[in-house]
């Protein structure tokens, strides 16, 4: 049974890790003939099958207002109350006319009932699938529970509501099995574990006059080293340990790449790695503005590059995060077969070191012998280091799109043999209820 399906996220835009995975979702969907649309507060796909709504953006001015007055502190203003149910109302319009402009049949949520980035979304979802019926999957990329910013909040009525929901027609899905065992620990909620994945059947297409071009952008010499490490400047990405390790390389030629924007927990911390990087000698290029998605549905502007043609460039990728729901960014180094230097993050531990990967690995801290490795890789070149190779092979059996196809069709076919009956039964009672405020259009 083809679908027609509405992703919604408080953004789909650049380079980041829900962004990224929505649209290889999108793409796997396609393959099977469903149809994907789009629900955001911003977007950078077709508008053709797009929905903007400013207030979905956990940036847009009154939801950010909404965060600065509940998290941080144990009691919240009425006025914040009457804040937080006044955007839900309206953004609850908003994705019921989101379901009617493109007779949405199926909701995949990306992260929006997962942290409170945005309450009101959460809110309006949550009530929109229990008014509804409304068919979802909902993709966690990582818990409330696992970021220290929203362990004081002045919320916790609202977050078993809506962070994750608990209602019969929600079908929850996981990007690792820690959150799987969490999930179930502390809200009772079964998951589907679906690792992030890549298209490893189809190596990826990069134009080597791309790469030229890019490196001279960015202000590189023929014969510089690129470390890129392909991570938002986040506090949790241990960029840290990136520094340490450049300047123990000791090489000139070794010039510091960070690829994504800025994170969505404040500048603070970008301001202060660059100055920590001048403190201590790293030659430090902030690329973020240039770096567009591969997935990309509209045109590039002038002098953007593609996320792979970034990758390619680099001599070495760090990713020394201390801690990942999965580590989009080690795939993608995967991918481009690129050796890596990695910090042993939970996840990693648990759910991708078994397989039999070869990186260089930290275990919190910074190494003589991790150094040389490092060193050798850069001096003697990649070729010599068979890890890259070894690394794809892994990855194509276990982190490829058959992988998700399968879990997603296993998914798709329960709600077709369970929840599909009751579901049409009643968008059929609301299209034709004419007490219906919001009545749906239904295709049958």
């Amino acid at each position: 049974m083809a679908r027609r399906i509405g992703f919604i996220s408080t953004r789909f835009a650049g380079t980041d890790g829900v962004s990224l995975e929505a649209s290889k979702w999108a793409q796997v969907l396609a393959l099977d003939g469903h149809q994907c649309f789009w629900f955001a507060g911003e977007l950078d796909r077709n508008p053709n099958d797009s929905f903007l709504a400013p207030e979905a953006h956990f940036k847009h001015g009154q939801i950010a207002h909404i965060a600065e007055n509940v998290f941080g502190r144990t009691r919240r203003n009425p006025g914040i109350t009457d804040l937080i149910h006044r955007m839900r109302v309206a953004l609850k319009n908003q994705l019921q006319a989101f379901v009617r402009q493109f007779d949405i049949d199926l909701f995949v949520i990306e992260n929006a009932m997962t942290i409170p980035m945005n309450i009101p979304l959460g809110l309006a979802l949550a009530e929109t699938i229990s008014e509804t019926r409304m068919a979802t999957i909902a993709h966690h990329h990582d818990f409330f529970w696992e970021r220290k910013r929203f362990a004081i909040n002045a919320i916790g009525e609202f977050l078993p509501m809506a962070f994750p929901a608990d209602l019969p027609d929600v079908r929850h899905v996981v990007i690792n099995s820690l959150a799987r065992r969490d999930l179930a620990h502390r809200r009772g909620l079964a998951a589907t574990l679906v690792p992030n994945v890549l298209d490893f059947d189809r190596p990826p297409r990069v134009d080597p006059a791309e790469v030229n071009r890019f490196r001279q952008v960015i202000g590189l010499a023929p014969d510089d080293l690129m470390v890129l490490q392909p991570t938002r400047l986040i506090k949790r990405k241990g960029i840290e340990h990136v520094f340490e390790l450049v300047k123990a390389l000791d090489n000139p030629r070794c010039k510091l790449v960070i690829s994504h924007e800025d994170g969505d927990e404040g500048v603070g911390y970008g301001e202060w790695l660059q100055s920590a990087a001048r403190a201590n000698g790293v030659d430090l290029r902030l690329i973020k503005d240039n770096v567009v998605s591969p997935w990309r549905e509209t045109a590039a502007d002038k002098g953007q590059f593609s996320l792979w043609t970034v990758y390619a460039a680099a001599d070495l990728v760090t990713f020394c995060s201390l801690y990942e729901g999965f580590g989009n960014g080690l795939l993608e180094a995967i991918y481009l077969k690129k050796p890596v230097v990695l910090n042993r993050y939970d996840s990693f531990i648990a759910d991708i070191e078994p397989l039999g990967f070869e990186f260089l690995t930290l275990d919190g801290y910074l190494t003589p012998d991790v150094v040389a490795q490092a060193r050798r890789i850069l001096l003697e070149g990649e070729t010599k280091f068979t890890g890259p190779e070894r690394n794809y092979a892994i990855a194509r059996r276990h982190f490829a799109y058959p992988v998700l196809q399968r879990r997603l069709q296993s998914i798709l076919t329960e709600f077709d043999a369970e929840a599909a009956p009751v579901f049409h039964r009643h968008r059929r009672a609301v299209a034709s209820d004419p007490q219906s405020p919001h009545p749906v259009k239904v295709a049958v």
